[in-house]
């Protein structure tokens, strides 16, 4: 896979990000955020999959806070032309992943997320379903100048949600994701940057 794939349609002007905000090789965010993205595809809405698990190693350099290195240019770009931005979080040590916060300090500021509506999709292994990390983000949401839509979907106890394929089987989180996405996309239409 590449650093960013389109799932659904081109590149329309109305394009929702889906951010996933971890790097670790197989995470279960992968797994749920490809779910995710699939109901995305069935409803017809444009979303674009930026994933951590691909950021270039040059990025890591500390030479990147002055001049960013140009493998990370197409980041940027899906970034900064995000009409919404969908993030996929797990909570790690009762936070976000430290990758995140690095990613989030590469991006330009304060274009890359002014007046962007954000969504939240938090799982967790343990029984908070990353409610922690998705309060910590949202203050930092409040910093960046975005807007936060307020239907969040949090994912206690994620192996337990999880089949053997990596797929969500609880139909009650199937239909909170489908319904999340339905409203994020209405929420979008209105609030985000055109």
């Amino acid at each position: 896979m590449g650093t960013c794939q389109t799932i659904c349609g081109g590149h329309l002007e109305a394009m929702i990000v889906q951010l996933i905000a971890t790097n670790r090789p197989g995470s279960n965010s992968g797994k749920v955020a490809a779910h995710v993205a699939e109901i995305y595809a069935a409803k017809g809405t444009p979303l674009e999959v930026v994933d951590l698990h691909n950021l270039p190693p040059e990025i890591f350099n500390p030479a990147s806070y002055a001049e960013k290195p140009a493998s990370f240019a197409s980041m940027q770009e899906s970034m900064t032309k995000a009409t919404g931005i969908l993030v996929v979080t797990p909570e790690y040590n009762g936070g976000f992943p430290g990758v995140f916060k690095y990613f989030i300090d590469m991006l330009k500021f304060p274009e890359t997320f002014a007046g962007k509506p954000f969504a939240f999709v938090g799982l967790s292994a343990g029984g908070g379903g990353a409610v922690r990390p998705v309060e910590q983000f949202t203050t930092l949401v409040h910093y960046l100048r975005g807007i936060v839509y307020p239907a969040t979907v949090n994912i206690p106890g994620i192996n337990n949600h999880l089949d053997e394929a990596g797929r969500i089987k609880s139909p009650e989180i199937i239909e909170r994701l489908e319904k999340q996405a339905d409203g994020f996309a209405k929420f979008v239409e209105k609030t985000g940057k055109k």
